[in-house]
């Protein structure tokens, strides 16, 4: 039965003062100041808040150990790409093909298309707003976030990160490739806050001293000799105790070659994970692509194991209003996809996993999506705008892989032009939201989504997902596992 109802969109902006970009001390900075000879201070080191429960009993699927999340901001076409939709506006070099009960652009991206026994596309993904910030920060925080909670909302991937915590970790809980100003760790402790990197090959960025290591060891030595003691138990409060924890593992990521390593990657992976040549003969030279390098990297990450549970790859450039079917529209981001999520679920699917008899991608739960749609054609709901692009719209996709996911298979359908949940497609009869799309990260990694924490400012009672304990509003979409 056709699921048309519409669900209220708040287009407020967000603000330009977020709780979770408050003070603090982050540890690219720690490296910046390291790699300028200078030093800071050195604090004790703190324990995780305690004060959680889940008195639920739900059963979490438990089938990965981390998760990928790909953020393709700026909103792709869902019905140019994982949601196809046929007509007379689409161009021939697009080359439609069905694979079982999807019909794919194998000509934009042949790659995938290869790899398409391993992806479960969701099509019946409604975005609860089409304004970019808001919606962005509502995919992230997986709530409302005008909600009364909503400004303390940590970031999916720092709930991960405290959830999925191991004494001795060698590298941060969460980190974010190519992510501009993700939500950080909200009223959580700062050390779960994403480390953000742009890879670039050159190893870790700052992870030297330019004096020497004896030489920075030896300052490092010296301020802990002088202030340590009067910074525990410090009275100027949290911010003292997040720099701490910076400080802490920003050090024990400098001097180690294994994570330096993590972010290097050979020009042969490169051309693999999506650098399209320029040119031809002798002259020819492979173009930069962001996307492609992170991808390696959060390959790296997950294989090394050293306490990254959860990584975030950007790939923006998707807000399509003019020009949509061009070079300077959507033709250069879905190459770019196509080449580094291919490889990506590639590589992971030959790796050992650290279980007998798993991959490395069935260990690695891949998510990838937009935070909305964009307008669609057809007979009855016209075609391309008067710029030769598409708008902002609620109807997305939600594309899964790896982690005990079934793939090969559309799960849901709109209707003919791709304008509203046709078929759900799971257990629910209604739409998928973000928070089904965050619940099913949370089991996936056997974190319980209705988990609520008691150590929040406001003394209300935190949910991992919002009404999921309650009343059991929102839930993983357990289809995408068979």
């Amino acid at each position: 039965m056709a699921n048309k109802d519409r669900f209220g969109c708040c287009n407020q902006p967000h603000g330009n003062s977020p709780l979770w970009d408050g003070p603090g001390f982050s540890r690219r900075q720690f490296f910046q100041v390291a790699g300028s000879a200078l030093t800071g201070y050195y604090f004790t080191q703190l324990t995780r808040p305690l004060d959680v429960m889940a008195a639920s009993n739900v059963a979490t699927k438990g089938t990965a150990r981390s998760c990928i999340f790909i953020f393709c901001t700026g909103a792709p076409s869902h019905t140019d790409t994982f949601d196809l939709k046929e007509g007379s506006w689409l161009p021939s070099v697009f080359a439609p093909t069905s694979y079982g009960n999807i019909r794919f652009p194998q000509g934009m991206m042949p790659n995938l298309a290869d790899q398409i026994d391993k992806l479960a596309i969701v099509r019946s993904v409604q975005a609860w707003a089409t304004a970019h910030g808001l919606a962005q920060t509502w995919t992230q925080i997986a709530r409302n976030p005008t909600a009364a909670l909503g400004k303390i909302a940590p970031n999916v991937g720092a709930v991960v990160a405290i959830e999925k915590e191991k004494a001795g970790a060698k590298l941060p809980g969460f980190i974010a490739l190519n992510s501009n100003n993700p939500v950080s760790s909200g009223y959580l402790k700062s050390k779960y806050a994403p480390f953000g990197i742009n890879p670039n090959n050159a190893g870790l960025p700052g992870g030297t001293h330019p004096d020497g290591q004896a030489r920075f060891d030896t300052r490092m030595a010296l301020l802990n000799s002088l202030d340590s003691n009067i910074r525990i138990s410090s009275p100027l409060g949290r911010d003292v105790e997040d720099m701490s924890t910076f400080y802490e593992q920003a050090r024990g990521m400098m001097y180690n070659t294994q994570i330096d390593n993590l972010f290097r990657y050979t020009a042969d992976e490169r051309r693999r994970y999506g650098q399209y040549p320029r040119g031809t003969g002798p002259n020819a030279s492979y173009g930069e692509n962001a996307f492609g390098d992170a991808c390696i990297v959060a390959r790296n990450i997950v294989k090394a194991n050293m306490g990254t549970n959860f990584v975030r790859i950007d790939l923006g450039g998707w807000d399509n209003h003019q020009n949509i079917y061009s070079e300077q529209g959507l033709y250069p981001r879905m190459r770019t996809l196509d080449g580094g999520l291919a490889a990506l679920l590639k590589d992971l699917s030959d790796a050992p996993g650290l279980a007998a008899g798993k991959t490395l991608l069935d260990e690695t739960l891949i998510v990838a999506m937009g935070e909305f749609g964009r307008t669609v054609s057809g007979p009855t709901s016209g075609s391309l705008n008067n710029q030769n692009g598409r708008d902002h719209f609620q109807q997305q996709f939600a594309v899964f892989a790896g982690g005990g996911v079934k793939g090969g298979r559309a799960i849901g359908s709109t209707s003919a032009s791709g304008s509203y949940t046709d078929d759900p497609g799971w257990d629910r009869p209604r739409s998928v939201r973000v928070e089904d799309i965050a619940s099913t990260i949370y089991s996936a990694l056997g974190i319980d989504w209705t988990t609520i924490r008691y150590d929040d400012p406001f003394q209300r009672g935190f949910e991992y997902i919002p009404f999921a304990a309650s009343n059991d509003a929102y839930g993983p979409i357990n289809t995408v596992f068979g």
